[in-house]
């Protein structure tokens, strides 16, 4: 016989930070939350994707005994939902007549009640799914308490063929598991993607976001409901844990939530510093490092790095090296001491002249003859690095570098020197966010940051010209152009792929878009070769923009000819002119 229909129904919404292949602890995650979602008088406490094993999981999902241990944690998790408690929908690996699935199962009663793969595997950007995961079929909705609940899993909603599927087999209430990373207006994206599913089929949506942080993506959380009608139902905090419990109630045909909980989402460029901040927290908490070091000159890239480390981990964790050489400015000095007291972390001094000096002994029989150039100022950089790098192996704590993406677009970095590092925080920010998150953190923080309030980088720093100071009197753009004229041309290259001659007619010169063009595309060995860090653009160094090191291929900078149709066989001409 068919159970009642539910006319209330108490879902807790788990938005929690998992660690890939930390099985034991995200199982151990889950429990607390079922605790936590049975105080809350939950029915059912939802996880995000991929939850047991921690997401993305990468190749490590394919290996067997990793399969094994994640199902085993699921089973064991099953068999404690026949004590009293709400019931789970956890998502995990699965394995079902030889193919792997990206799968949610949901516990209840001491048993696996239900399974659904997930369909649409993304394979763009960031995401590499189907080289890992085998796409699922079609899904019905499964039966809970009398509702029935559709179960997309992420993607599933980003096209309409799943949740019709789900609606034409009498999905009640959408339940929607995601893994989706933080980017800038990532936020209206998601939002503008389920308005649209809703809007097709009706289905009141519950869409559970994870948040932390793994390698190179931040997951900002930020979960949401939708009614039918399209409004907000409830919206959950950005960048923190939680555990909120939505109650739900059949209103006719349609579910509507009461009273639901509504935070306002962290936007724009605070939304980036929050990011970058968590990325180097769980980057170093998650690996197990005590604390960091870094390089600290002085000038603003260090020191709104310092300041992030500092919100991230406390300053008792932040230990920060000024490095100085003949060429440091007395202005440099000062500068770094004070952000250094006014984020109140350790700092010290290392002269760097005996190492370089060194350095310079033992080469001048190879060198002799040969005039100075950029090799004996890059002797100063990799001194520098290899300082940090035995501070770090001696006291077991991570380098932090600090360089921007505007200076590893085009290679204005030091293999070995100042590239050094474990992870880079700013990886993905282009100099003049630099200055502009530099302003931001003076005037706010976030929430959760462990640093004081107040002016942290000092005004000196963020108004001086930027300076490397491997020669005197050195500036930035006696090598590059001004960063408000770069940084507009390799955003342009960089995340929209624009060619030379569209950036050229948008008004930018053209001899300075060609030689930028260049530069970005024979420093890309270096960029292979780089810390990983943070994600906070649409398209970041890594693993969304993947060129080849070998490569001959160079914009020509004239618009191009359209392909002449008539020349492929087996296919019509067609008059209009391909876009490129």
């Amino acid at each position: 016989m068919n159970a009642r229909p539910a006319d209330k129904l108490a879902i807790a919404v788990a938005q929690l930070n998992s660690t890939v292949g930390d099985i034991a602890g995200n199982a151990e995650k889950v429990r607390r939350a079922r605790i936590e979602g049975a105080a809350q008088g939950a029915d059912l406490v939802v996880f995000p994707e991929l939850f047991i094993a921690g997401y993305p999981p990468e190749d490590l999902v394919l290996k067997p005994a990793f399969q094994a241990a994640c199902r085993a944690a699921i089973e064991a998790l099953a068999r404690e939902t026949a004590a009293p408690g709400p019931a789970l929908l956890v998502g995990s690996p699965w394995v079902d007549g030889g193919k792997l699935y990206n799968a949610v199962a949901l516990l209840d009663g001491g048993a696996i009640t239900a399974l659904r793969y997930k369909v649409d595997l993304p394979n763009y950007g960031v995401f590499d799914e189907k080289r890992v995961f085998a796409p699922g079929p079609m899904p019905g909705p499964v039966s809970f308490r009398g509702v029935r609940l559709g179960v997309p899993i992420c993607e599933d909603i980003w096209g309409e063929e799943v949740v019709d599927c789900l609606a034409e087999t009498g999905a009640e209430l959408l339940v929607v598991p995601n893994g989706s990373p933080y980017w800038r207006q990532k936020g209206d994206v998601r939002l503008n993607i389920a308005v649209a599913r809703v809007t097709e089929r009706g289905l009141a949506t519950i869409y559970v976001n994870q948040i932390g942080a793994q390698d190179e993506l931040v997951f900002d959380g930020v979960s949401f409901g939708l009614h039918a009608d399209c409004s907000l139902a409830f919206q959950l905090c950005g960048f923190q844990e939680t555990i909120v419990t939505t109650q739900w109630v059949r209103k006719g045909d349609t579910w509507r939530c009461e009273n639901g909980k509504m935070v306002q989402p962290v936007e724009a460029e605070r939304a980036d510093y929050s990011a970058c901040v968590l990325g180097l927290r769980d980057y170093v908490n998650k690996n197990g490092f005590p604390g960091v070091v870094l390089g600290l000159s002085g000038g603003i890239d260090s020191a709104l790095v310092a300041a992030m480390a500092v919100d991230a981990l406390g300053p008792d964790r932040v230990r920060c090296v000024m490095l100085p050489y003949k060429y440091t400015a007395q202005e440099s000095l000062d500068d770094a001491a004070a952000c250094a007291k006014a984020l109140g972390m350790k700092y010290e001094i290392t002269p760097i002249a005996p190492a370089v000096e060194g350095l310079e002994a033992a080469l001048a029989a190879t060198f002799k003859g040969l005039p100075r150039d950029v090799t004996e100022e890059n002797l100063q950089s990799r001194a520098r690095g290899t300082i940090l790098m035995a501070i770090s192996n001696k006291f077991n704590l991570m380098v932090v570098t600090t360089g921007n993406k505007s200076e590893m677009s085009v290679g204005y970095a030091t293999l070995y020197g100042d590239m050094n590092g474990g992870f880079n925080p700013i990886k993905d920010l282009y100099k003049t966010e630099v200055f502009r998150l530099s302003r931001l953190r003076n005037s706010w923080k976030p929430d959760d940051a462990m640093g004081p309030d107040g002016e942290v980088i000092p005004e000196n720093i963020i108004v001086r010209p930027p300076t490397a100071e491997l020669r005197e009197n050195q500036k930035d753009e006696d090598s590059l152009p001004p960063y408000a004229v770069l940084d507009p041309i390799l955003e342009r290259l960089v995340e929209r792929e624009e060619p030379v001659s569209v950036i050229v007619a948008a008004g930018f010169d053209r001899d300075t878009v060609v030689r930028i063009e260049r530069l970005l595309n024979i420093a890309e060995y270096k960029r292979r070769q780089a810390a990983p860090g943070v994600k906070v653009t649409l398209k970041n160094f890594g693993r969304d923009r993947r060129y080849p090191i070998t490569n001959r291929f160079r914009d020509p900078g004239t618009p191009l000819p359209a392909p002449d149709a008539s020349l492929v066989t087996g296919k019509p001409a067609k008059s209009e002119a391909f876009d490129f």
